[in-house]
């Protein structure tokens, strides 16, 4: 684990690696991609390049590259990037990522990251995705969406990695972060998470890009979970992510 940082409140159980964050290496190296690639595949050029901030074992990673796309996979885990295939890996921290004068068509700020609890940390990674995206390139960005605290516990089924994903708690820390729980369940193993998010209206969010250099095009999906931002577009008042 030497050169990674410890991130507060971030814990994980299960077989194999756990990283400092709480992700265990086997569980995201089984997880399914979903509609992710769909989603950001149909938001960028044929053959772009692209730089993937937080890219884990590959989940996205490698549809991505099966589409075509040039990858760079950023992660700070030297055990989850030993999972990556087909694109060159970069081990670093997001918010302290030096790849001198690149830039690339879109930068991917993934798995809820601009959640994070710490401001100095969100404010590092909207400003790596700031500093590495073309002045004609989009930064994609997946949100929570809205009713992720509430409701729960609730559950959903990873059918193609055979797992059933539990939310089973958020429990607000104060400061207006909550200390979430997941469970996730396959027939031979069983892991847990538990993180720490900050809850983000849309004006909070938009105006944390705006303090990054960045604006909303739009909002990709009708949750509002993935944002296409481009460099210094003014912000749109008023916004609601279901506008799309």
């Amino acid at each position: 684990m030497s050169g990674q940082l410890i991130r507060q409140g971030h814990t994980g159980t299960g077989p194999g690696s756990i990283t400092p964050d709480g992700c265990a290496v086997e569980l995201y190296a089984r997880l399914s991609a979903g509609s992710e690639p769909d989603v950001i595949a149909a938001a960028l050029p044929a053959g772009a390049s692209v730089l993937e901030l937080g890219c884990g074992a590959g989940r996205v990673t490698h549809p991505l590259v099966a589409r075509g796309f040039s990858v760079t996979a950023v992660d700070e885990s030297p055990q989850m990037l030993d999972r990556i295939r087909g694109a060159r890996t970069v081990q670093s921290p997001i918010e302290s990522l030096d790849l001198g004068e690149e830039r690339f068509d879109a930068v991917v700020l993934a798995s809820f990251l601009v959640h994070t609890s710490d401001h100095r940390v969100r404010e590092g990674l909207l400003r790596t995705c700031r500093t590495y995206v073309k002045d004609d390139g989009v930064v994609l960005i997946q949100r929570e969406g809205a009713d992720y605290h509430s409701d729960l516990p609730r559950e959903r089924e990873d059918r193609p990695a055979g797992c059933t994903i539990r939310l089973v708690s958020a429990e607000p820390v104060g400061d207006g972060i909550s200390e979430v729980c997941a469970e996730y369940v396959f027939e031979d193993a069983r892991w847990t998470q538990t993180f720490r998010s900050r809850k983000l209206s849309v004006e909070q969010f938009e105006g944390y890009l705006a303090e990054a250099g960045l604006g909303v095009e739009r909002y990709l999906t009708d949750d509002g979970v993935w944002v296409r931002a481009r460099p210094d577009l003014p912000r749109r008042s008023p916004t609601r992510p279901e506008e799309g």
